[in-house]
């Protein structure tokens, strides 16, 4: 039994598929906001320093560039967004394509967590911008902890459940080429791997270089995923007697 792909008798259809906003421009979006948010950042207050290097560094760096923080969690609150309706638009995708395994729900999941990752640690940056905030020290470096871990290693491996649960079924059913699959399945283990960063904090460069990768990763799959599957896909995957 094939749980990838069902293919039996064709049922009337009383309206169209929708297939929903187009993927590659989701992806784009989310992946420009992201970035804008990130130079801006850089550019209004320099790099930040890391939440477990020096506490007093993360304090003086926020005392002096809260407008930094602030408009960095704009931009990084609205790719959250995008994002979001990425997961929610490919799991349904992956559906029409028939695809029953899990990896069309694998995909929704990790989309919607590495979103909402993402939305959560842009809130807790926010709030380091405040002035109200900037008095207590010790409650500086928690926040700043926080929204490392959310929108960094929480971010990051999530993100790597909606790469793998798209090139998965992608590689199985040959959606997309299959070095792009096999890539996506790559990334999506090297963003599992920053769950190290946890225990070893010297991993971090993993963060950015899985998270960039797996959305340039989406906006490539989101060009190349089809909206109806080949006839020729549809009968190499088939399995006799209409079941699959």
């Amino acid at each position: 039994m094939n749980d990838y792909a069902h293919d039996g008798p064709p049922v009337p259809s009383r309206a169209p598929q929708q297939s929903g906003p187009p993927l590659w421009l989701l992806g784009t979006i989310s992946l420009g906001l992201l970035l804008c948010g990130v130079i801006l950042g850089v550019a209004l207050g320099g790099t930040p320093p890391l939440p477990y290097q020096n506490s007093a560094a993360v304090q003086d760096y926020f005392r002096a560039h809260s407008s930094s923080a602030q408009v960095g969690a704009v931009f990084v609150f609205g790719a959250s967004v995008p994002l979001l309706i990425y997961a929610a638009t490919v799991s349904a995708r992956l559906r029409q394509l028939g695809v029953t395994a899990p990896g069309a729900t694998i995909a929704l999941a990790g989309g919607v967590l590495a979103a909402g990752g993402l939305g959560l640690s842009s809130l807790l940056l926010w709030t380091l911008s405040r002035p109200e905030i900037m008095t207590d020290g010790p409650l500086i470096n928690a926040l700043y902890y926080l929204v490392f871990l959310t929108g960094g290693v929480a971010h990051v491996v999530m993100l790597g459940l909606l790469t793998a649960g798209i090139a998965v079924p992608a590689l199985i059913l040959q959606l997309v080429p299959r070095p792009v699959a096999w890539t996506g399945l790559g990334i999506a283990a090297a963003a599992e791997l920053a769950t190290i960063v946890l225990i070893w904090p010297q991993a971090s460069p993993l963060l950015p270089l899985a998270r960039f990768s797996a959305l340039i990763w989406l906006v490539t799959v989101g060009v190349l995923l089809p909206k109806r599957r080949a006839a020729r896909n549809r009968r190499e995957h088939a399995v006799p007697g209409g079941t699959s």
